[in-house]
């Protein structure tokens, strides 16, 4: 959505949680055994505030369309957490817009290496992966609903 602005939120605020409770109905009707966030590796609030991370979220005026989380989980790695586009944006690449502004935060944290976990069921999420230069690799962080993991260095 071109007319989309992609802003710095806390992910403890009302919106932020607004938009994850919509991520993981989206996650539950997707995974085949439904999806509970208290059995996932779900990232503390804290590890997406800076210097840790950061929390962004699209909008369009008073509409918040998509967000995503980014989390340090070493000296200069993070990991991408809780991309969710809302169903009336996608297709519009706010997504990878969302992506792109992640990774110039995380490199502008000295991050050199980003992360990530999905599902199968999540094809438009690999699929935007994949066309954006990131690369399949093991499983680096046993996360139990995750059947790919993908790195990219900046």
């Amino acid at each position: 959505m071109s007319d989309a602005t992609i802003v710095p939120a806390d992910p403890e605020g009302p919106e932020a949680r607004a938009c994850l409770l919509a991520y993981y109905a989206v996650l539950d009707a997707r995974f085949p055994d439904g999806f509970d966030v208290t059995l996932s590796r779900d990232p503390e609030a804290r590890d997406m505030r800076p210097p840790r991370g950061t929390f962004l979220l699209a909008r369009a005026g008073a509409e918040v369309l998509g967000c995503v989380g980014l989390k340090r989980s070493g000296p200069t790695e993070a990991e991408i957490k809780r991309l969710w586009i809302s169903e009336t944006a996608r297709g519009q690449g706010l997504g990878r817009r969302l992506m792109a502004e992640a990774e110039a935060a995380a490199r502008a944290l000295g991050i050199a290496t980003l992360r990530l976990d999905t599902n199968e069921t999540l094809t438009e999420a690999i699929a935007l992966y994949r066309k954006t230069g990131w690369q399949e690799i093991a499983d680096f962080n046993g996360e139990r609903f995750a059947t790919h993991w993908f790195e990219k260095g900046l």
